[in-house]
This record gives C-alpha cells, sequence and structure tokens, in this order.
C-alpha cells in the first residue's frame, strides 16, 4: 500500500528583510535605534533606489522623444528669453547677467522641484508603505536622487552659456564641492522634514508651494544683490542666499565671504537637527498617516 508522502514544512530560517516596528516607541533610545535601523537598511537597498529613480524619470517622459531632456530645452529657452530681457531692465551686460541667470535658474529649479516634490514624500507612496515594510529612507533617496539626474541634465545648459560667453572658473571653482555636499545633506533633511508634515498635513504642498513662490522673488535669483543698496545685510536672514552662493559664486569665479559660509552651515544645521527630531518622533505612526 502506498505511503503518503511528509507534508511539506515551512522554512525556519529568519528573513534577511529587516523588520520595521510600527509600534509606539515611547523612550528616545528605542526610537533612535529604530531609525538607525531604518537608515541601514535604506543603504542596503540602495540599487533599488537607483532602479525607482530611473523608473520614475523613464515613466514621466515615456514615449516623448527628447525625454528628460525637454526640461534642458525648456529650461535653455526661459534663460534665453528672461536673459535679454531682464538684462535690459536692469542695465546690466548681456556678457555678465547671463551665466549668472543661468546657474542662479538651474539651482533654483533643483531647490524648487525638491522642496515641491518632498511634501507627497510619503503620502505619494501610500502603495509600497501598506504593501511591504518599505524603508521610509528609502523614499527620501528615490525622490533626492532622481532630482540630481535631471540637474544633471540641466547642467548642460550651463556649460554651454558658460562656453559661449567666455566664462572660465579656476580654482575658485572647486569650492562649490563643499556646497555640493552641504545641498545634498539639506535635500534629505527637507525631504524628511516636509515628507513627514505632508504625510500628517495635507495642507502642507499648497503652503509650500505658495511659500516658493515669494521666496523666488524676494531671493537674488533673477536679479544681483548689487543692485539694491544694502541688499546683502538683510539678504542674511534668507536662508537661500547663502546656500546659494556657496555654489554659485565659486562656478563664476568668485571667493564666497566667511561669513556667507557660516550662514550656510547654520541654516543647514538647523534644518537636519529638525528633520531628525521630527522624523525620531513620528516614525512609527507614518505608516498610518498616509
Amino acid at each position: 500500500m502506498p505511503t503518503m508522502s511528509a507534508a511539506p514544512t515551512l522554512a525556519t530560517e529568519p528573513l534577511d528583510e529587516p523588520v520595521f516596528v510600527t509600534a509606539p516607541e515611547r523612550d528616545t533610545a528605542t526610537r533612535l535605534r529604530h531609525a538607525i535601523a531604518d537608515l541601514r537598511a535604506s543603504l542596503a537597498l540602495w540599487r533599488l533606489g537607483t532602479t525607482l529613480a530611473w523608473t520614475d524619470i523613464k515613466g514621466r517622459y515615456r514615449g516623448s522623444i527628447l525625454g528628460p531632456f525637454w526640461v534642458t530645452a525648456s529650461t535653455a529657452v526661459m534663460i534665453a528669453a528672461l536673459g535679454i530681457l531682464y538684462a535690459a531692465l536692469f542695465g546690466q551686460s548681456l556678457t555678465d547677467y547671463l551665466p549668472f541667470l543661468t546657474l542662479s535658474l538651474v539651482l533654483w529649479g533643483y531647490l524648487s522641484t525638491v522642496t515641491t516634490e518632498a511634501c507627497s514624500c510619503f503620502s505619494g507612496a501610500e502603495s509600497a508603505i501598506r504593501a511591504r515594510r518599505t524603508p521610509f529612507l528609502l523614499l527620501v533617496g528615490r525622490i533626492v536622487l532622481r532630482n540630481v539626474i535631471v540637474l544633471g541634465h540641466n547642467v548642460l545648459v550651463v556649460v554651454v552659456v558658460f562656453a559661449l560667453f567666455g566664462v572660465h572658473p579656476g580654482l575658485t571653482a572647486l569650492w562649490c564641492l563643499p556646497g555640493l555636499v552641504l545641498w545634498l545633506l539639506d535635500s534629505i533633511a527637507i525631504t524628511v522634514l516636509l515628507g513627514t508634515l505632508g504625510a500628517r498635513f495635507r495642507d502642507i504642498p499648497p503652503i509650500v508651494g505658495s511659500l516658493l513662490q515669494i521666496a523666488f522673488f524676494i531671493s537674488p535669483v533673477i536679479w544681483k544683490p548689487e543692485l539694491i543698496p544694502h541688499a546683502k545685510t538683510w539678504m542674511r536672514f534668507n536662508p537661500f542666499y547663502s546656500l546659494l552662493d556657496v555654489i554659485r559664486e565659486p562656478l563664476l569665479d568668485h571667493a564666497v565671504p566667511p561669513v556667507v559660509w557660516g550662514l550656510a552651515c547654520v541654516y543647514s544645521a538647523l534644518l537636519c537637527l529638525g528633520a531628525a527630531a521630527l522624523f525620531l518622533r513620528v516614525r512609527c505612526r507614518l505608516a498610518y498617516w498616509v
């Protein structure tokens, strides 16, 4: 008489996938330990984050001929139109003004896009968060990385304009490298901060959009601080001024004053501390808010 085979047993080996606790965390040590576990898991999945960022860009421009270079083309057209107009309005030499405007608009485009998309970092990934235990910081890296890729496309406009107008920054341009590192940290911090607030309060995206419009006009993006008397004094209270200058001025072969570097570091430290404190406090609740 044939015997029945034994029923298959479930594997008892532990899963390699880290477990992300979403239970209430009452002490700071537990919150910090879980946040570090989230960070480690996100770094371990860096290939997935890179793939997601590329997929976002491909999906956004699927079926188009130029793909992400449409952003580059539109940026170039806008710079050409605004450069000629505002150079005449401000009484500036086109040779001196257009490289400044090009660099300013490309950098501001990155800042504004990261800040806008940060508001929906977690709420926009609702399905991914609820489907499986996804590290929250992996979603942050996805947004930052895809905007860095788009920034790389727009840098081509800066290179072309600099070549046409004979702007050749020397060794001073190397000072933009610390500024880029600072920008990367700020991008992660603002995405964590606004993504967390946006998951809890759905009014955050329109508020941030309105504030960015105001910040664009009161920040030296399309106008130079030299055009307004004592502008550099009161502009120190504008975080965008110092953050733009730590990258823009070295690339224009200008030295960055130490006070501007100090203000940029102070604003970045406050932003990072605020984002870290909020993330530690409410990380376990994000899965329920989305």
